[in-house]
């Protein structure tokens, strides 16, 4: 019973510590009843299947966490319009079972080489799971443990250094410094070590807090420049509306709202460079055709549109598709169209439109497991079909863009990153249109999926790290919300409620100057990785020692 309180105690401070609802300061010790729990049962408990109980203790951990922070998945709609329990589900049941996995692991190491290299092997493998959850195809870094300062910015302001990942290992670090503090005070009962451990834990929380915070009130921006955005929220419902509605009058409606706000509201007289809109807004039903974007009516028409607003750009997202010919190379999320008898790759994309110019187009590359991706499908699909979720997008794997695209902006000094939805979860991902030139971050973005929930604004307040991470400002579209300009502080400067129909517009900065974390990437992971490995030979080394001993 002791025990299983830990376990759950520790599975309410993961889930308590998270945004938008919770206190993240509650993540530094979150992770100590679970290990105390793991300690216990491997040391002191009766229990006959010790590895078993641990599995067990900490999936329920893992589930508790994961239920509370992710089950607004839940108001996902099937295509009857009832409520899908298979979108929450799948990701809660098997990330909590891929997260107990990682912890058994621990237990196991932790179990043959003792406490001191167990808590090394810990942090290392959490790392490289989390790092896993980055970059494989049933990719969800949503719990990423550096996530969970997204809403209280002001104190990961060092986030331009390490990242995300720096935020998880500094997480993972004190929880094992509090846990280390707590055994040796078990242990010996003394109070000079106490107090040397309590003091040293308190420093390595704070301290990276009380820089950031310095770095935030001293932090000035080194422009380039300057461009006037208008960010378009013609909040369509996503089930009734948005895939029903006629691609025409979408069309009709998204610029009406573009030209009710040609200029920017802070001051009258400045127009308009950049006009953005949500991920998927045109065409509505169906799909543009890449090899016929000049003669696209809906492309025509917002071009005719730019005509009357000289020297701006129309950026934003579609539904896109490819046919290919038949001497051409069919890559292998290319669908055969049996009836028509030809091959085709669909996409989420992101275009930008210029009168007297080809449209440019970038394909989303980090797409939802399950929704716009089968998984693994050459291992899967023999045994699952076609079990994908139909959550009113598509029902197959769509095509990716291999390298991230920039679109530069001819009138001025602007180079956007579309960067589409779910991409904006991923900090190095985020780094490699930086890389590419971009001076600004244009989110695309429809998260309307799950109502007025706690999805919505989790994914709004994650694009806070990577304006830290990369010091870029953002120009955030959504379908119904929350658009949002946000500063090169991780601030949101302004935004436009959810559900509300309208525009935002504002002056957002360009910036081109590198950060480290830009340049370097997660290489504290890839240090773990190299850790793990270390860990793993010392297994076998020393046993050899001992034996020549």
């Amino acid at each position: 019973m002791k025990n299983l309180l830990l376990a759950l105690i520790s599975g309410v401070l993961l889930a308590i510590s998270w945004p938008t609802y919770g206190i993240p300061f509650f993540i530094f010790f979150a992770w100590v009843p679970l290990l105390m729990a793991e300690h216990n049962i491997t040391k002191f408990s009766n229990i006959k299947k010790k590895s078993l109980a641990v599995f067990g203790f900490s999936y329920l951990t893992f589930l508790i966490w994961n239920f509370v922070t992710t089950g607004w998945l839940y108001n996902s709609q099937l295509p009857d319009g009832s409520k899908s329990l298979l979108a929450v589900l799948f990701p809660v049941l098997t990330n909590s079972l891929f997260m107990a996995l990682v912890f058994l692991a621990y237990h196991f190491y932790k179990k043959s080489q003792g406490t001191y290299f167990g808590l090394v092997f810990f942090v290392a493998i959490w790392m490289c799971f989390e790092k896993l959850h980055l970059v494989w195809e049933f990719t969800w870094p949503w719990l990423n443990l550096g996530n969970v300062f997204a809403d209280y910015h002001q104190f990961i302001q060092w986030y331009d250094t390490l990242g995300a990942t720096g935020g998880s290992f500094w997480i993972l670090i004190c929880n094992v410094l509090v846990f280390y503090t707590i055994r040796i005070w078990e242990a010996g009962r003394k109070r000079k070590p106490l107090i040397k451990n309590v003091l040293m834990t308190a420093g390595f929380i704070i301290l990276p807090m009380v820089i950031s915070l310095v770095k935030y009130y001293n932090y000035t921006p080194e422009t380039v420049g300057s461009i006037n955005v208008t960010m378009l929220q013609p909040a369509l419902d996503p089930y009734n509306e948005k895939y029903q509605k006629d691609s025409l009058t979408i069309e009709s409606d998204l610029l009406k709202l573009a030209t009710e706000n040609s200029v920017l509201q802070s001051d009258k007289k400045s127009k308009i460079d950049l006009y953005l809109s949500p991920e998927t807004s045109l065409p509505g039903p169906g799909s543009i055709s890449e090899r016929g974007f000049n003669s696209s009516l809906l492309i025509n028409n917002i071009k005719g549109f730019l005509s009357q607003h000289p020297k701006s750009v129309f950026s934003g997202g579609i539904s896109s598709y490819y046919v290919y010919r038949e001497d051409e190379e069919k890559p292998v999320t290319a669908s055969y169209l049996d009836r028509q008898g030809i091959w085709v790759d669909e996409y989420n994309s992101a275009i930008q439109i210029i009168p007297n110019q080809q449209p440019e187009v970038y394909h989303k590359a980090m797409l939802v497991p399950g929704v716009e991706i089968f998984p693994y499908i050459k291992v899967f699909k023999p045994i699952l079909g076609d079990a994908m979720l139909d959550l009113g997008g598509t029902t197959r794997s769509l095509g990716i863009s291999n390298e991230r695209k920039v679109f530069a902006n001819p009138y001025n000094k602007s180079v956007i990153a579309p960067i589409i939805c779910y991409e904006s979860i991923y900090g190095e991902f985020v780094t490699g249109y930086v890389k590419k030139g971009a001076n600004l971050l244009a989110i695309v973005t429809n998260d309307s999926w799950w109502g007025y929930s706690q999805g919505h604004k989790q994914l709004l307040v994650y694009a806070k790290l990577r304006a830290i991470e990369t010091r870029r400002e953002i120009a955030r579209a959504a379908n119904s919300g929350t658009s949002a300009h946000i500063n090169s502080r991780g601030d949101i400067v302004d935004e436009l409620p959810y559900g509300a129909k309208g525009a935002l517009t504002a002056k957002v900065n360009l910036i081109d100057k590198e950060t480290f974390y830009t340049k370097s990437g997660d290489f504290l992971s890839r240090i773990c990785l190299f850790v793990i490995g270390a860990l793993l030979l010392f297994i076998p080394g020393r046993k050899y020692l001992t034996r020549k001993k």
